[in-house]
């Protein structure tokens, strides 16, 4: 079916446009290194430590006026926002040593009740997660981003050739220092499902760099003539169709999850719907320049001639 084929003649990794992409590509790391360095993440619960209270009241209720009676009651340091809707309200609360978590609940509960004045205060939920999990799931959570880009090296190698594998890896890597990158700059609380969320960029941006490598190769294997630049940007031509359509049906469906899928997920599609947009303008920006600049060439493509093969093959 032809029906989303687009055929188009785009010198992608041009002279002009490969400088534009690198530029802007440049300055999106150093904004995300940069704060990663100075402001660091806003961790959420799952890896500070702390108690998450989750109350409901029988009309809507502002934020600030919560905010004001937990700090009236010694809570200053939590965490407020509504949860799904303008009734339901989600309270962090940093760890404290000289409460238990039933303690610290009915305290915040209390408090929230004599600060309110349109009625009974009620306690959905109480969570507690202590630093040293905490501790732990960061390290764990450092451990798997590690492990995936290391995985991936190694299979694009054994797949493809050692210029394809640090091509696909580097643009990985620009994927989710740029995704994280808006987490800290604009402190988003970074919790576990974000966690989740980056890990599944990993996997979408490889998926989508494959998909180029592989017209790439074949490229490089069948065209007689035409220089690696030439090959690379076909490349990209040719599965420019599979590129819109995948990415853009993607981001349709997160983009639903992300407006109409509650606080809950909001931080988990947020992720996604950046890192499908990075993911698929660094398969066509980052990942096929990052080869052609390691001097691929149709000669590290084709299959080694073994010694004497000739002769074997006479009758």
């Amino acid at each position: 079916m032809e029906l989303f084929k687009v055929n188009s003649d785009i010198h992608f990794l041009g002279k002009r446009q490969g400088t534009i992409a690198l530029v802007i590509s440049l300055i999106l790391l150093l904004m995300s290194f940069t704060s990663f360095f100075t402001q660091g993440f806003n961790f959420g619960i799952d890896f500070t430590g702390g108690t998450l209270v989750e109350v409901g009241y029988p009309q809507n209720v502002e934020l600030g006026g919560v905010r004001d009676a937990l700090t009236g009651a010694g809570f200053g340091g939590a965490s407020v926002q509504h949860f799904g809707t303008l009734n339901d309200v989600l309270i962090r609360i940093p760890p404290d040593p000289t409460l238990s978590s039933a303690e610290l609940s009915q305290k915040v509960l209390g408090a929230l009740r004599d600060g309110s004045s349109g009625g009974e205060v009620e306690l959905r939920r109480v969570e507690f997660v202590g630093p040293q999990v905490g501790d732990e799931l960061t390290e764990q959570g450092s451990l798997a981003v590690l492990y995936s880009l290391i995985g991936i090296l190694l299979y694009v190698m054994l797949r493809f050739e050692w210029r394809f594998a640090l091509g696909a890896v580097v643009a990985t890597v620009h994927d989710v220092a740029i995704t994280m990158g808006l987490f800290s700059l604009f402190q988003i609380e970074f919790d576990l499902p974000v966690l989740a969320a980056v890990l599944a960029v990993i996997g979408y941006s490889l998926n989508d760099t494959i998909v180029v490598y592989d017209r790439v190769r074949e490229n490089l294997r069948r065209m007689r003539k035409g220089s690696p630049l030439d090959v690379i940007n076909q490349a990209l031509n040719q599965t420019l169709s599979r590129t819109v359509v995948t990415s853009g049906t993607t981001a349709l469906v997160v983009l639903a999850l992300f407006l109409l899928g509650g606080q809950i997920i909001h931080g988990f599609a947020l992720v996604l719907l950046v890192g499908i947009i990075v993911g698929t303008y660094s398969s066509i920006y980052v990942a096929s320049a990052a080869v052609y600049f390691l001097g691929v060439s149709k000669e590290d493509l084709m299959p080694v001639k073994k010694e004497g093969a000739e002769v074997d093959s006479r009758p």
